[in-house]
């Protein structure tokens, strides 16, 4: 026998098939009760989408551990061989739409929350190793220049490569974007990076400064052009669909997480400031020390629920792992949770994808729209004389010493630092066949921008990583743009 249908308050619904009316062909009734709550919860049913990384898919799943890293780390989730922890993973996009379509030229979210028994671990990061800038200050600035034009209501490559001609730091960046691994083939097919360097401590209180990198284990599959554009028209939901229907058919998406150890003290020597988020570490000065595997085996049972109010923060941290001075992650520590307050509301925690799963939560939050674990009469303060939770004085990470005045900075602290040999050296890492399809990429969207200075300005910048690179393009952009009938 099915279940009745009820309102939101439980009283049985007696026809949820036509309004109430004053007569048969009359006006409807405000005392309808079952339509106003119906209609009313409709105008509600959307949140504010995500200001960035907005069109995601995600999916649970596991990570266990399969090497050694207790030396590095005092985390009990990574403590032992063997161990496995829950999670949830999110991919996403970062400047379209809640709507907009997957097999775009755009970098990719991966965002994961581990549930484990010290409280959630939050690693907020992307498919590329790098990012376009290397300050907080100009996330704004760069997210409204690849966003919708306020006046024609779409992006535009004048306000794309315009930030990009005052931006130097994007060039190694642009360099990734726009190469063969631009556009992913599927989320599976694709690798995830912390990016940022976060900080690891041990039991004994050493320190190393640490960059995340998850393989997949899939391999890399990629879309040109006009692969990316064939699958678009036919299905703007193509990784979603993938993804999705992967895990419903028992195959099992998986990474192997590896990472990279810089004993503390070596930073402030390093050749350049391995805190620059445009920046790598080169595996020969610092190789892949294995990890453990990540696999996800469960869909979402509501997309909603659980992908669009899941909410990641940086500042997640548990003992043993904390942050590192890198400009952008420290800004990002403050602006995701912040983001997910004005979204989601003081108490998004509380939902059931971002609650810890492992361990309980004590604290004197209180109050708060949709607060949904009130604590009763128990003191909202402390300390307190009532056994209230009280703080441990055992610090999730190692101390960082600091030096000098306070004021903004812009000289390099490196004798290495400048914003374009690393692009440079990737140009020079590609095979013929990869030069030539970046190139061709590059040229095809910086041709569209109508300011002759604009395009003089970003082709410098080329020209700055390596000779031949900027000159190919330069002479690329030249025939496209119709100064070149050669």
């Amino acid at each position: 026998m099915s279940k009745t249908l009820t309102t939101e308050s439980g009283a049985p619904v007696a026809d949820n098939q036509n309004s109430a009316s004053a007569g048969e062909y009359g006006p409807l009734l405000l005392q309808d009760q079952h339509l106003l709550e119906k209609l009313a919860r409709f105008n509600r049913e959307r949140i504010p989408e995500r200001v960035v990384h907005a069109r995601g898919s995600g999916a649970y799943g596991y990570f266990e551990v399969t090497d050694e890293v207790s030396k590095y780390t005092r985390a009990a989730f990574l403590s032992e061989v063997g161990k496995r922890t829950e999670l949830f993973l999110r991919f996403s996009t970062v400047a379209g739409n809640l709507g907009a379509g997957d097999a775009v030229r755009d970098p990719r979210g991966f965002a994961v929350k581990f549930y484990t028994e010290e409280g959630n671990y939050d690693l907020v990061g992307n498919n590329t190793p790098v990012f376009f800038i290397k300050d907080p200050i100009k996330f704004p600035d760069f997210i409204h220049s690849q966003k919708r034009d306020p006046y024609t209501g779409v992006q535009e490559a004048d306000n794309v490569w315009d930030f990009w001609a005052h931006s130097p730091a994007s060039t190694h960046q642009i360099t990734w974007l726009f190469g063969d691994r631009g556009i992913p083939a599927s989320y599976r097919h694709m690798n995830g990076y912390g990016s940022h360097t976060y900080q690891w401590v041990n039991a004994e209180g050493e320190a190393y400064w640490v960059k995340y990198h998850f393989k997949t284990n899939q391999g890399i599959r990629s879309l040109d052009g006009d692969q990316a554009a064939e699958v678009l028209g036919a299905d703007a939901d193509s990784h979603q669909r993938d993804l999705h229907q992967a895990i419903e058919r028992g195959v099992f998406p998986s990474w192997t997480l590896y990472v990279q150890l810089m004993p503390v003290a070596e930073a402030a020597d390093y050749r350049f400031n391995p805190f620059d988020l445009t920046k790598v570490w080169p595996h020969a000065d610092y190789p892949l020390v294995k990890v453990g595997r990540l696999v996800l085996n469960r869909n979402p049972e509501n997309v909603f629920a659980e992908v669009e109010q899941s909410a990641f923060s940086p500042n997640n941290f548990v003992p043993g792992i904390g942050p590192s001075p890198d400009k952008m992650l420290q800004g990002r520590l403050f602006a995701y949770a912040d983001a997910q307050r004005y979204r989601l509301g003081v108490n998004h925690t509380q939902l059931p994808v971002n609650a810890p799963r492992a361990t309980e939560v004590n604290n004197y939050g209180r109050d708060g729209h949709n607060a949904l674990n009130p604590a009763g009469r128990g003191k909202n303060y402390e300390p307190n004389s009532y056994d209230g939770p009280a703080q441990t004085d055992d610090a999730l990470a190692a101390p960082l010493k600091l030096d000098g005045h306070t004021g903004t900075y812009t000289t390099p602290a490196h004798t290495k630092d400048d914003d374009f040999f690393q692009a440079g050296e990737l140009y020079r890492l590609m095979s013929e066949g990869e030069k030539t399809r970046l190139i061709n990429n590059l040229a095809g969207s910086l041709s569209q921008v109508a300011r002759d200075d604009v395009v003089e300005k970003n082709l410098a910048h080329f020209h700055a990583a390596d000779e031949e690179y900027g000159a190919r393009l330069e002479a690329a952009v030249a025939r496209l743009r119709g100064g070149d009938e050669g």
